[in-house]
C-alpha cells in the first residue's frame, strides 16, 4: 500500500464518520487563486470542487461528493499571492494560494513587507512548484537579466508574488523601475502585448504548462530564457525560497530545449481564525481518492500535488501549519 492509498483510506474513514452533507447547514468557503491565464485558477477550482459537499448532496460512499459536509467552496480569480494573503489575514477570503517566499515575508513582516507582519497566516499544504518563466519574442535571447535594462518588461500584476520576487532579482542585476519600461499586467495581458510587439519580455511564475503561453507558442511563437547555473545560485542566495528547477523541452510548441529556471513552492494558506475542525476536514478532503481523480484529470500540475510532498519545505519555512492540518498529518503518519 503506497503513501497516497494509506492517506486516502484514512481520509475516507474520517469523511464517512462525519455523516452526510444533507444534515449540515451550508458553509461558504472562498479560495483566492490567480488570473485566468495562469495555474492558480484552474488548480484552485479543482481544490474547491474536491473539498465541497453542499447540503443535500449524495454521501461520499453513495457516489456523491467527498468533501466537507455542508461546505460550498468557490475559487475566485485574483491578482494572486500578495492579494490572497492580505485577504486571508483580513478575513476577506477563507483561503488562498500563495508563493512560499511571499508567504514567509508577509507572515514575518520582512523584506518588502518590513514592519507589516501577517500573524494569522497558516499553511494547509505545499501544492506544486511554480517555475519562473521569462518569456521573450520568437528568435530573441538575452545573456542575463542585466540585458533587460531599457527594455519594455512585463513584471506581473501588482499584488502578485511574481512581481515581488522579480523586482528583487532585477535589482540584483542593476535593473529597476527607473531604467526599464515596466508593465504591470497579468499573464494573459502580457502574452498579448508580447505577441503584438509591445513588450520585449515578461515574467510569470506558475506551474507549467501555462495556458496563455500555450496559446502564445502555438500562434506567434516565443522563447524562454534558460538561466545559467551561476545566475540560479545567485537568485537562490537572494531569495532562498527560489530553488533550481527545469521546464522540460517540448512543454510549449517551438520551445524544444530544456529551460533551467528558478522555482518556488505554491502553498494553500488559511487563517488562524478558522476552526481546527473545519481545516481538519478540508485537509482530509484534499487527500482522498476522489480528489486524486480530480487532480490527475485536471491541469497537468495536479499530478504533482501529493501527500508525499504536502509538507516539503513547510516545516522550515517559519510559517506555522494550521492546527487542523497538523492534526490530520499526525494522525495520517505524515508528521511525527
Amino acid at each position: 500500500m503506497n503513501m497516497f492509498t494509506k492517506v486516502a483510506s484514512y481520509a475516507l474513514v474520517a469523511t464517512l464518520a462525519a455523516g452526510t452533507a444533507s444534515a449540515q447547514d451550508p458553509t461558504f468557503f472562498r479560495i483566492g487563486t490567480g488570473s485566468g491565464g495562469g495555474t492558480y485558477f484552474p488548480i484552485g477550482g479543482t481544490i474547491a470542487n474536491a473539498i465541497s459537499a453542499p447540503p443535500g448532496a449524495r454521501a461520499c460512499d453513495e457516489g456523491g461528493q467527498c468533501g466537507v459536509p455542508g461546505l460550498i467552496a468557490i475559487a475566485q480569480s485574483t491578482t494572486a499571492s500578495v492579494f490572497n494573503n492580505t485577504a486571508v489575514e483580513n478575513g476577506e477570503l477563507e483561503a488562498g494560494m500563495a508563493a512560499a517566499d511571499v508567504t514567509r515575508s508577509m507572515y514575518l513582516g520582512e523584506g518588502a513587507f518590513d514592519g507589516k507582519p501577517h500573524p494569522k497566516l497558516r499553511i494547509v499544504a505545499n501544492l506544486f512548484p511554480e517555475d519562473l518563466h521569462l518569456v521573450l519574442p520568437k528568435g530573441e535571447s538575452i545573456d542575463s537579466l542585466a540585458d533587460l535594462e531599457g527594455k519594455r518588461v512585463g513584471i506581473a500584476q501588482a499584488g502578485s508574488g511574481t512581481q515581488v520576487a522579480v523586482l528583487q532579482m532585477l535589482e540584483e542585476w542593476g535593473v529597476t523601475r527607473d531604467n526599464m519600461d515596466e508593465a504591470e499586467l497579468n499573464n494573459s495581458q502580457s502574452a498579448e502585448r508580447l505577441a503584438d510587439g509591445q513588450l520585449d519580455a515578461y515574467f510569470y511564475a506558475a506551474g507549467w504548462p501555462v495556458s496563455a503561453m500555450v496559446q502564445l507558442s502555438n500562434t506567434r511563437g516565443m522563447e524562454l530564457h534558460s538561466f545559467s547555473t551561476e545566475d540560479m545560485e545567485r537568485i537562490n542566495g537572494l531569495i532562498p525560497a527560489y530553488i533550481p528547477s527545469t521546464i522540460p523541452a517540448g512543454v510549449y510548441e517551438g520551445v524544444d530545449y530544456e529551460v533551467n529556471t528558478p522555482a518556488v513552492s505554491a502553498l494553500l494558506v488559511v487563517s488562524s481564525d478558522l476552526s481546527e475542525e473545519l481545516v481538519y476536514g478540508i485537509t482530509q478532503a484534499l487527500w482522498n481518492d476522489n480528489t486524486r481523480n480530480l487532480l490527475d484529470n485536471g491541469h497537468a500540475k495536479g499530478k504533482q500535488i501529493t501527500p508525499d510532498t504536502a509538507l516539503d519545505g513547510v516545516m522550515g519555512l517559519g510559517v506555522p501549519l494550521h492546527p487542523g492540518a497538523e492534526k490530520f498529518y499526525r494522525e495520517a503518519g505524515l508528521l511525527e
